[in-house]
């Protein structure tokens, strides 16, 4: 069961600077007054009731905080203390510094499989340890996959967002239409074997387990690395790679030295892999734009209404309610405003 604190949070944490916002809240910089350690805040905006169209459910919430909070592992971020108040949830996480993996890796000038490799076992041993606690992402993707430190020598992958990650519980049959799929084997080529024209083809192609190594693309990745790709796209789950199998693979684990020469010699498609991440970048830019729109037009919409039509009531059930907030809420209100 998820625990949470009734505290007040800046009692124990002193609130910083904005790392980032989003529709249901924003992300600061912490600092613990007891240790002085620097963490992440997440600032969860929670639904003050059913017909209310923004912040999150709690049973959402409390879902993601139950999973977190039995995760304990390097590679994945780690979950300190959980806060409640009548309006929002206020996550302590691990502050993680060093961006995301695939922006790191799209700054060099050239990768080996083998040093590709090194992130992949992380990623391996942290999806392998969810799975043993019975837990699934189900949102494994280039913005979830983060470094602790890029400057560090050998920085520690992190995976994160565990907001669709879902526990399974014996003999239960679970189903998601989250995620997104089409980033498996980008990492190696700059291209999904499953490639489209369109989104809606390249979807298609994935459903239908319709794919292809293109020479153009693929041509400097190892067989070794093709055959662990072909192991994962298998569309029956009893016949995929586990991420137990994932880490005994000849393309990770080597059997002997020519195994081992043979991935020495293959290296990422660096111009493609750079491309693709501008694309990526581009288009999580665009989305982001597209809801902050679409956000815009919805409160244009309740002001436009007559103040006795039910649906600006729902709007104004949204609004702060700055008389009955906690005085600590108004507080970081007002500083972050300031």
């Amino acid at each position: 069961m998820a625990v949470f604190k009734l505290d007040n949070v800046e009692d124990l944490y002193e609130i910083g600077s904005v790392l980032g916002s989003g529709h249901f809240g924003q992300v600061r910089e912490v600092r613990e007054r007891a240790t002085d350690v620097l963490w992440a805040g997440k600032f969860l905006k929670l639904k003050k009731g059913a017909g209310s169209r923004l912040g999150l459910e709690r049973k959402s919430v409390e879902k993601e905080v139950e999973i977190l909070q039995s995760l304990q592992h390097q590679n994945i971020m780690a979950l300190k203390d959980v806060f409640e108040s009548r309006a929002e949830v206020v996550l302590i996480v691990e502050l993680i510094k060093g961006g995301e993996l695939f922006d790191f890796i799209a700054e060099k000038e050239n990768l080996t499989e083998t040093e590709a490799i090194e992130f992949m076992k992380q990623i391996l041993e942290g999806v392998r340890y969810m799975h043993q606690k019975t837990v699934a992402h189900f949102d494994l993707k280039p913005e979830n996959i983060m470094l602790s430190d890029k400057h560090a020598p050998n920085p520690d992958i992190k995976i994160i967002d565990f907001g669709m990650a879902h526990r399974f519980i014996q003999g239960e049959e679970y189903k998601s239409l989250g995620g997104t799929p089409q980033y498996i084997g980008e990492c190696l080529s700059g291209l999904s074997p499953f490639q489209g024209e369109t989104d809606e083809e390249t979807l298609r192609n994935i459903v239908a387990m319709k794919y292809e190594f293109e020479p153009h693309c693929f041509s400097q990745t190892s067989n070794m690395a093709k055959d662990f790709i072909q192991k994962l796209l298998v569309k029956d789950q009893s016949e995929r790679m586990t991420a137990e199998e994932c880490l005994i693979h000849p393309w990770i684990k080597p059997l002997n030295r020519t195994q081992i020469a043979k991935r020495n010699r293959s290296s990422i498609n660096m111009k493609n892999f750079k491309k693709f991440n501008a694309r990526r970048k581009w288009k999580m830019s665009f989305n982001m734009v597209s809801a902050c729109n679409r956000f815009c037009r919805l409160q244009l919409l309740c002001k436009a209404r007559g103040p006795e039509q039910q649906e600006l009531r729902d709007c104004e059930s949204d609004q702060e309610d700055t008389g009955t907030k906690p005085a600590s809420l108004l507080r970081r209100r007002l500083s972050s405003s300031s």
